[in-house]
């Protein structure tokens, strides 16, 4: 009896999680004067209801930007909305992003009965530079990208990929907005990021860098593997498993 009344408790927990589902991602970063995507996925019931995005993170205090049933508003050329109900997801683009934009904000689902399904993120708008990984990495003889984003301040500001603590090692991307030698390649797309990528990987590779645009800057470490250990690696798993 008491192992019936755990599993029906069980089920209980379970349905709603299943009934009842919309989900993100918990935090959105973008620069500010750039756009930032957020996708929400939900459960494939919901796939003929009304979608929306709003400012909040609970229904009560929550200021609805955007939403699936209306074609055009007021807001349409700072926040878009669209819903693929083939995908079980809808899409939020937030456009000409400002520092006040950050913020609690939420992806939901209209019921005719009964509270509607909600989940919050959180959306962070920055001045300066961010890289996407702050940790990237890569094999021996491989090549990996960092992708660095910046403002729209700094959109004409030279960039810059250095090693950090060595000034003289600094790249820069010049009046051709690019940079590329045997070993690195820093690609500038002038919409908020810039590219850099690192060739042919070798050890001493290895370290933090710092992406630049005018005075600002960001870290990133760079990790290199040594050639072909990860296949050592999995040779050595399958012969302690055998």
């Amino acid at each position: 009896m008491q192992r019936l009344f755990i599993l029906t408790l069980s089920l209980i927990a379970w349905i709603p999680a299943v009934l009842c589902w919309v989900s993100t991602k918990k935090e959105f970063t973008g620069p500010e004067g750039g756009s930032l995507t957020v996708q929400c996925r939900y459960a494939s019931h919901y796939a003929n209801h009304v979608k929306y995005w709003c400012h909040g993170w609970t229904r009560t205090f929550c200021d609805i930007l955007a939403r699936t049933d209306e074609t055009s508003s007021a807001n349409q050329d700072k926040v878009s909305i669209f819903d693929d109900p083939g995908k079980f997801m809808f899409t939020v683009t937030m456009n000409d992003l400002k520092e006040t934009d950050s913020g609690w904000y939420s992806c939901g689902v209209e019921l005719a009965s009964g509270a509607d399904d909600m989940d919050y993120t959180e959306v962070k708008v920055f001045h300066g530079v961010r890289v996407v990984n702050s940790t990237v990495s890569g094999e021996e003889g491989s090549s990996l990208t960092v992708k660095c984003l910046y403002t729209q301040r700094l959109r004409l500001s030279e960039k810059k990929w250095c090693r950090r603590g060595d000034l003289s090692s600094c790249l820069l991307t010049g009046s051709k907005g690019s940079y590329e030698d045997a070993s690195v390649a820093i690609s500038h797309d002038i919409t908020g990021a810039f590219t850099v990528t690192l060739k042919k990987l070798q050890m001493s590779d290895a370290g933090w860098y710092l992406c630049s645009a005018g005075q600002q800057q960001a870290d990133v470490q760079v990790q290199v593997r040594p050639h072909g250990s990860t296949s050592k690696l999995i040779m050595s798993l399958s012969f302690f498993w055998t």
